[in-house]
């Protein structure tokens, strides 16, 4: 975007420099991660809006913008120009949903790019249009970290009561989608995760309080539409508008309808979304239809049952989250790798054993043992493949062999991992509120 870096970022990677004064290689690591959004993926608009592309494909995800700034908020708590540039992604973010709340990707203008041919009601604004939950958590989490960490409310206004509006209605439509969704999406001649069974409807679901997805958030088809860490995703965002209805738009009833929603989606989540594993005990499940079949497995891309505690759906050392988290980080979760470079989670959107950096560091900001963080730490620096930037998936045997060489979201989270480690996180997040929980301890 510009080669000058601003002071407010440059102050974040002398702190870090400052905490790991002998460790060349994260702080070089860290430097070229922290920026790399900033300087290779946004770009201003004249509308004062931020278009913000995910790296190697040139269309802007909700899910992957609201992610890839996500650490900017902390240089933003101090930067005016940083903050304008964040609610410009935020403004940006309000037009895509309102513009259609079932598409994931979108173009910079409507010049008809990317995926036209799809079986669905495309447009030339619109990329892509898989229908995930987490496309519309994201920005709903940004906009309220944006309001924690600047204390400015101009983007909680009449178009964000909109856009509220506009995810509740398809939230609920979707919580039966058999009977109230008009959602349909095929994609020809592809392997069967890049589009839906039943002439683009799906696999069957039946209703219980959880809200329906297409995709997951790594793109992928569900298996079963009740995506659980999606569902989870939106009942701590659905209370974060809550909140902003309440103590800036001052509209109780829209807060009343946040609330409901929310308690429906919690309350489907714990009756129809745990099990209990003969050697984990209570746990989650990653997708159910409603009708006793479920998938026990997790993902790398976020939300994931890994990062709901990130997230903030329950506490860190809640104990089904931990019994989750034992399975998880097993090799009984079909996606959990173990190699000569590294142990993690990859998924089945990229090839088998590969790890990803995304769930590298979420398991990095989940754990409370300091150990653990160390060893996720170095095997950041093990497998960047020799770029100083990570990638989406990497061989946990060979790391010179990677999925896309130019992923912001996955330099983010890292930078946000490392960040963590010296002790700073974005006000208002969990992560942040765990590790003031942390000093308080230890003072």
């Amino acid at each position: 975007m510009t080669s000058k870096l601003p002071e407010s970022m440059q102050k974040l990677i002398n702190h870090v420099k400052e905490y790991f004064p002998h460790d060349e290689k994260l702080n070089l690591m860290f430097e070229q991660c922290f920026v790399n959004t900033y300087e290779t993926t946004m770009k201003k608009q004249e509308d004062g809006k931020t278009f913000v592309i995910t790296g190697d494909i040139p269309a802007m995800w909700l899910r992957d913008s609201a992610a890839q700034v996500r650490p900017y908020l902390l240089a933003a708590e101090e930067d005016e120009e940083i903050a304008d540039l964040l609610e410009g992604v935020i403004r940006q973010h309000y037009a895509f949903i309102l513009h259609d709340p079932y598409a994931n990707a979108f173009n910079e203008t409507a010049n008809g790019k990317g995926h036209q041919t799809d079986l669905t009601k495309m447009t030339p604004h619109i990329w892509e249009r898989k229908y995930e939950i987490d496309s519309l958590c994201y920005p709903l989490q940004l906009a309220y970290l944006f309001w924690k960490s600047t204390g400015r409310t101009s983007h909680i206004n009449e178009t964000f009561q909109h856009v509220i509006e506009t995810i509740i209605k398809v939230w609920r439509s979707e919580q039966d989608h058999e009977n109230h969704s008009s959602y349909r999406f095929e994609r020809e001649d592809v392997r069967q995760s890049d589009t839906l069974i039943r002439n683009g409807k799906g696999g069957r679901v039946v209703p219980n309080g959880m809200t329906w997805s297409a995709f997951r958030p790594s793109d992928d088809a569900c298996t079963y539409g009740y995506l659980v860490p999606a569902n989870m995703f939106a009942v701590v965002v659905l209370g974060y508008a809550a909140e902003m209805c309440d103590e800036v738009l001052n509209h109780s009833s829209l807060k009343a309808e946040c609330l409901k929603l929310r308690e429906e989606i919690q309350n489907g989540i714990e009756q129809y979304a745990k099990l209990d594993h003969p050697i984990y005990g209570d746990m989650y499940v990653y997708e159910a239809d409603g009708e006793g079949r479920v998938n026990l497995m997790d993902d790398a891309n976020v939300p994931s049952l890994l990062s709901a505690p990130y997230l903030g759906y329950l506490p860190y050392k809640d104990s089904t989250y931990l019994n989750t988290r034992s399975f998880l980080l097993s090799r009984d979760n079909p996606y959990y790798y173990e190699g000569k470079y590294a142990n993690g989670i990859g998924s089945p959107h990229t090839p088998d054993h590969y790890i990803w950096h995304i769930a590298l560091a979420i398991q990095g900001m989940t754990t409370t043992n300091e150990a653990e963080k160390q060893e996720i730490l170095a095997y950041f620096k093990n497998t960047d493949g020799g770029t100083n930037f990570m990638h989406e998936g990497f061989n946990a045997d060979c790391p010179e062999e990677f999925t896309r060489d130019w992923f912001a979201w996955a330099n983010t989270m890292f930078s946000e991992f490392v960040l963590s480690l010296t002790g700073k996180a974005v006000k208002g997040s969990p992560l942040y509120h765990q590790l003031m929980k942390n000093k308080s301890m230890e003072a």
